[in-house]
């Protein structure tokens, strides 16, 4: 597995096929894996003609483990992005972020406009303005003694889910805290780059995408039907409009 360094800490990501370049990432408690290659997305891009490349961000997967709080700024982590993609020498690219990443991904897009081509923002809606990111009771519920300690709905999925892969659930708590910042409607309403908000229909987690889409000029809706957060990832009607939506503006 490839890695690159940026100021002494070791990321690991994949870089697959020829052709456009498009940089994936991932949300909260999951991996390159887990997000994009599991679901089909690897594959259906590099199928499509494009150069796919995903990290995993850190705190998880394969990349480095931090534990202070302040290092899983959603600004700080779209700096990983853009490292990643100047260790690559690549100067433009597509970003498509799911949840957490979505909001990784809108950071990029304002640290870079120059150099984010289009963006696609899954699982991520109005909550990237008017929503922290998951509720705290997450964190708590990672650092319990065990999972039967949790009550918290929310909390015993991603408990269950970080036992089950195995990831180092203090930096994941240190991920909750730190990563829990808005956008402010000013700055979101500063992408350039041509945008689509793609989300499932009974998707619980991100928010309405018209409202965001309403701040961000030019953007477009994507409905994912009969889907809730978890599952909307890897939808078939998601991987047709991101291609379509990628085809147009590329």
């Amino acid at each position: 597995m490839p890695t690159f360094s940026r100021d002494g800490l070791e990321f690991a990501y994949l870089d697959e096929g020829e052709g456009e370049p498009i940089v994936l990432v991932h949300g909260f408690a999951s991996t390159k894996e887990i997000n994009w290659v599991g679901p089909g997305w690897v594959s259906t891009l590099t199928r499509a003609g494009r150069r796919v490349i995903a990290m995993d961000n850190r705190g998880h997967g394969a990349s480095v483990k931090l534990y202070d709080r302040d290092a899983y700024d959603p600004w700080i982590m779209a700096g990983d992005v853009l490292a990643l993609m100047a260790h690559l020498g690549l100067p433009r690219f597509d970003v498509m972020g799911y949840s957490m990443g979505g909001r990784i991904g809108a950071c990029v897009a304002l640290l870079a406009p120059e150099r984010v081509r289009t963006l696609i923002l899954g699982g991520i809606g109005i909550h990237l303005v008017e929503g922290a990111g998951l509720p705290v009771t997450v964190a708590e519920a990672l650092l319990a003694d065990s999972l039967d300690d949790v009550t918290d709905p929310m909390g015993r999925t991603f408990r269950a889910f970080a036992e089950q892969t195995k990831s180092d659930r203090q930096a994941l708590a240190a991920c909750i805290y730190g990563s829990r910042r808005t956008l402010t409607r000013e700055e979101v309403g500063q992408i350039r780059a041509p945008t689509l908000i793609a989300i499932g229909t009974r998707d619980a987690v991100s928010g309405a995408a018209r409202p965001l889409a309403e701040l961000i000029p030019g953007s477009e809706v994507l409905d994912i039907p009969d889907r809730e957060h978890m599952l909307a990832v890897g939808d078939k009607v998601f991987k047709q409009a991101a291609l379509s939506f990628l085809d147009r503006h590329g």
